[in-house]
């Protein structure tokens, strides 16, 4: 009888033993992951991102299977954490796949409070009939923006009026994805419409350095169908931006900046650069950056000073120094620093690069190494002159030659215009 126990017993110990060294390996894994984030002080969430309720969580890992991004969710002790929090992207599957509810997606943390307009779950501010969706509400990524936009309009259909000869139904404010998503939504629902962009479309992305890599997730978007992109580049994803407008007649005002926004009774009276319109409800998908944040230096004013990133070959054979430490900054720095005969210095004030994708990093440090990129971390400019630039760094003060700067030091959330329009703002220190 005692063989016989034996016998049936030991492959379920077997199976018990592999389980338990799998589990081991996570941990160890999962734990050493987050160690090298804490030490290098890269903790600090970028934006919308998951907290974990270890109450509750019973360490099934659905989460970390559900999650797109690699390892940035990890067992530790059986259950789940973030582990590589400046990795998180705010795709939000891992509350979607957390059978037992213990996850909450959040915004800011303890540290670092993030300004985010107060917004209800059909995306109505606290001024009835105007409404957020995408990156201003703290979606950056652009399958979040997309579907925002799309049940925005959705909801926007609700109002009463909506549908009535004498104005507008719906001024849809911004071009970038969730405006697009939007007017989409709104074409397809036979919505009396028009959609203001202040520049050019594509929002933030026809902004961005050519080349560049843009990550994203495959979503469904009214009458193009499924949008397949994972990883693409700025270049691929505006053409797709711009077939979708030939293909579609989708009409968008470029160079149309509102201006104003004021209750006209049943509804709004939009005025813009150009003109003025009278809707019943607005929609405003509109980016975060609203003025670029500026260093407030002596010489920041000259015209060698600019906030963005065109094309890399316009520096070739300057002396450039990028500041920033974001993914906008070392994507730049990188690009700057492939054309022979180029000098590049990153300046950052803080001791990592805490806000960045790990791509990113890895470019700077292997830019670094290969003698093509200087950095300058827990450093600041201090002065600007022609052909010049004086910045303290590790309380010591360096002056470098200097042809070109580029600030990468993110935008002012455009708070006055909200403010003006009555919209609350709040910011968010680790909460939903």
């Amino acid at each position: 009888m005692s063989q016989l126990m034996w016998l049936y017993s030991l492959p379920l110990l077997l199976i018990f033993a592999i389980y338990m060294w799998k589990r081991s390996s996570k941990h160890r894994s999962s734990r050493q992951i987050f160690e090298e984030a804490v030490a290098s002080g890269m903790t600090e969430p970028a934006s919308l991102h998951p907290v974990v309720d270890h109450l509750r969580c019973l360490g099934c890992a659905s989460c970390i299977k559900a999650c797109p991004e690699n390892k940035v969710l990890g067992l530790i002790h059986a259950k789940a954490h973030l582990i590589d929090p400046t990795h998180c992207i705010g795709h939000g599957a891992c509350k979607k796949a957390c059978p037992f509810n213990a996850i909450e997606l959040v915004f800011g943390s303890e540290k670092r409070g993030v300004d985010i307009p107060q917004v209800n779950d059909d995306f109505q501010t606290n001024v009835p009939g105007i409404y957020i969706a995408g990156e201003l509400g703290g979606m950056g990524l652009i399958r979040n923006a997309v579907t925002q936009g799309v049940q925005a309009v959705e909801s926007i259909r609700k109002l009463d009026g909506i549908g009535s000869q004498e104005k507008l139904d719906l001024v849809i404010v911004g071009a970038g994805p969730a405006g697009i998503g939007a007017s989409l939504a709104a074409m397809t629902a036979k919505l009396k419409s028009v959609t203001l962009e202040q520049e050019s479309l594509g929002g933030t992305v026809s902004h961005y350095p050519r080349g560049k890599i843009v990550m994203t997730a495959p979503v469904k978007l009214p009458v193009v169908g499924k949008m397949q992109f994972r990883e693409t580049t700025k270049e691929a994803l505006m053409e797709f931006w711009e077939g979708i407008v030939e293909s579609t007649g989708l009409e968008i005002s470029d160079n149309e900046r509102v201006e104003s926004i004021e209750p006209d009774g049943t509804g709004f009276n939009v005025k813009t650069t150009k003109s003025s319109y009278s809707t019943r409800a607005v929609l405003l998908a509109i980016g975060r950056r609203g003025t670029p944040r500026t260093l407030g230096v002596p010489g920041e004013n000259k015209s060698k000073v600019v906030y963005r990133l065109i094309d890399p070959q316009q520096y070739l054979n300057q002396h450039v120094l990028v500041v920033g430490g974001g993914d906008s900054a070392l994507e730049a720095a990188v690009s700057i620093a492939e054309e022979a005969g180029t000098t590049v210095t990153l300046s950052y004030r803080s001791e990592a690069f805490s806000r960045a994708k790990e791509k990113n990093r890895i470019k700077v440090d292997n830019a670094q190494k290969e003698g093509k990129l200087n950095v300058l971390m827990s450093s600041n400019v201090k002065h600007i002159t022609d052909d010049k630039v004086v910045i303290m760094a590790n309380d010591q003060e360096a002056t470098i030659d200097n042809d070109a700067i580029i600030v990468c030091a993110g935008g002012i959330l455009p708070t006055p215009f909200l403010k003006s329009i009555g919209i609350e703002v709040e910011t968010k220190f680790g909460t939903a």
